[in-house]
């Protein structure tokens, strides 16, 4: 279904690392979203943005997405953290100024501790495609989770 959502509304990021542009699609188990790449982007340079910062648009997408889910049971978007990623192969170096990035992601594990992994692609229209798996954790309350981790 086509989405209504903005970016603002789904994802906990503000101001300038809030990176995705429009929330494009969604289902129940996936996100598609995308990202226009400005002169003016976060970690932009004189040859775009580098193509290690995909996996912040990756994660975000499922940000967005886990705050879809948020909102569709009536609640607000919750802190999530990126535990890693296998397999991050880019294309190119860069994402080229002026290149619309589509992302998608796809839940491909989702466990009742918070854990999830997903699968990601991203395809740009300067022909620089991305795919990686992510995982993820979601804590119930992410406060609560970050007092304990100080603790520690």
């Amino acid at each position: 279904m086509a989405s209504d959502y903005n970016v603002a509304e789904l994802v906990p990021h503000s101001g300038k690392m809030s990176l995705l542009t429009r929330i494009l699609d969604y289902g129940d188990d996936w996100l598609s979203a995308d990202v226009e790449i400005k002169t003016d982007s976060m970690f932009s340079d004189e040859h775009g943005v580098p193509a290690w910062v995909g996996l912040e648009y990756l994660a975000q997408a499922i940000a967005a997405y886990a705050g879809l889910q948020e909102r569709l049971h009536g609640g607000a978007p919750k802190l999530g953290f990126l535990l890693g990623t296998r397999k991050y192969i880019c294309t190119k170096e860069y994402f080229s100024i002026g290149s619309i990035l589509t992302i998608t992601v796809s839940k491909n594990l989702q466990a009742e501790n918070g854990l999830s992994a997903f699968d990601c692609i991203l395809h740009s229209t300067d022909d620089c495609d991305a795919s990686a798996r992510l995982n993820v954790f979601q804590p119930e309350n992410a406060e609560e989770f970050l007092k304990d981790a100080q603790r520690e």
